[in-house]
């Protein structure tokens, strides 16, 4: 009896534990339908479409001043006057350093007194000479004649060397107003009033700057060289005024305003670091860019027919090759390879792999991996290179490379 009732009650805990596990079990299995059945990540894409889209490349460099003059005086003297604010903008002919100037007047006074003694000899030298002309052959030697004629030449010498003596003593005399070169902006004073400088002396008095216009010499690797020679020959790049071939980024990666033109470049490579240097002129009546600043300038090439993809959109995977991830035909998550792709503005210009309205992924990429499946949601790009929804966006193409 005993015996039956303990096979009894271990049929009725196998019973239940078979029926624990079979819960389990339909549960793990619920779970792992939902799972397979779980909702496609959101994704933001933009239909791309086949158009021309510049070619551009960025190069590196740095701002240089249009014009710069040390200031060093022409004249020894004491300093009397430093009328100009330092670092404030100089005009043409400003007078930046006044040097006493009474030694000099005295010498243009004494220069002008030589001038009148020189020319009170000249009409008693002509008098003398006039008259032994008429009396040479009856009454004067042909010595005596020579002789008057020789202190005549002598005496209008004289007044020649007194003028030029006192053309260079106003010189001196107007050298003691040191004056701006060209419009500018003037640095620091190295002397006081007080302190004595000398004529054509090394160390510079002070340094004025021209920044309106401003140069940037940007730098470009060799192998790039032919390319853009052979666009600046075909008249693609050109130096003329108004020209917009280059546009500049700021140090806080904001777009310069202005646009600059090809001043000259270097046709000799650099035999320590394989580049060239191109100097391009650009506006500056704001003095933002500063000598010594650096700066990105973007050089468009040309033009080319293809497909634009953002640079925000792309990555480069572990051989260094751009990839794009894009929404397949079935919803998934669909990863591309670019051997070939050419800078345009801030985007990649691609030729091939890419057909019109295919959606590429532009937001939630972090999120997603390759064949995963997605739910696309249309997007754009708006000109601040933020991605909003394509309702809105300010009007113009999604594919326009965002400005910086």
């Amino acid at each position: 009896m005993i015996r039956r009732f303990l096979l009894v009650s271990s049929a009725l805990a196998i019973g239940a534990a078979l029926a624990a596990c079979s819960d389990s079990g339909n549960k793990q299995g619920a779970a792992g339908a939902a799972g397979a059945a779980q909702q496609a990540a959101p994704v933001g894409v933009v239909a791309l479409k086949k158009a021309d889209f510049p070619v551009t490349t960025i190069l590196p460099g740095r701002a240089e001043a249009f014009q710069t003059a040390d200031i060093r005086p022409q004249v020894s003297g004491i300093i009397r006057e430093i009328p100009f604010r330092e670092g404030g903008e100089v005009k043409k002919d400003d007078i930046l350093y006044q040097i006493e100037d009474a030694p000099y007047r005295a010498t243009v006074a004494q220069a002008k007194a030589a001038i009148a003694k020189a020319e009170a000899s000249v009409p008693s030298a002509q008098s003398n000479f006039d008259r032994y002309q008429r009396l040479v052959g009856s009454g004067a030697t042909q010595i005596e004649f020579e002789t008057a004629k020789t202190n005549l030449l002598q005496a209008q010498a004289e007044v020649e060397a007194a003028k030029a003596a006192l053309t260079a003593a106003e010189i001196d005399l107007d050298h003691t107003q040191i004056t701006a070169p060209f419009d500018g902006v003037i640095d620091q004073t190295a002397y006081n009033v007080g302190n004595v400088v000398a004529a054509n002396q090394t160390t510079a008095l002070t340094t004025v700057r021209q920044l309106d216009p401003v140069y940037i010499l940007l730098t470009e690797s060799s192998t790039n060289l032919l390319r853009l020679r052979n666009a600046i020959a075909s008249g693609e790049i050109k130096g003329t005024s108004g020209n917009g071939a280059f546009r500049l980024i700021l140090e806080n990666g904001k777009e310069y305003d202005q646009k600059g033109t090809l001043d000259m470049s270097k046709s000799v490579v650099s035999e320590t670091t394989g580049t060239f240097t191109i100097r391009v002129r650009f506006p500056n009546p704001d003095r933002i860019i500063l000598p010594g600043m650096y700066v990105r300038a973007t050089l468009e090439l040309g033009t080319e027919s293809g497909f634009a993809l953002p640079q925000l959109a792309t990555s480069r995977n572990a051989n260094g090759e751009l990839t794009a991830q894009f929404v397949s035909a079935d919803g998934k998550v669909e990863t591309r390879i670019f051997e070939n792709a050419s800078p345009s503005n801030n985007a990649w210009l691609v030729t091939d792999g890419i057909k019109d309205g295919d959606q590429l992924i532009v937001s939630g990429l972090q999120s997603i991996t390759s064949g995963m499946p997605v739910k696309p949601m249309p997007m754009q790009i708006n000109e601040k290179g933020i991605v909003v929804p394509a309702e809105q966006a300010a009007s113009g193409d999604a594919q326009k490379p965002a400005a910086k």
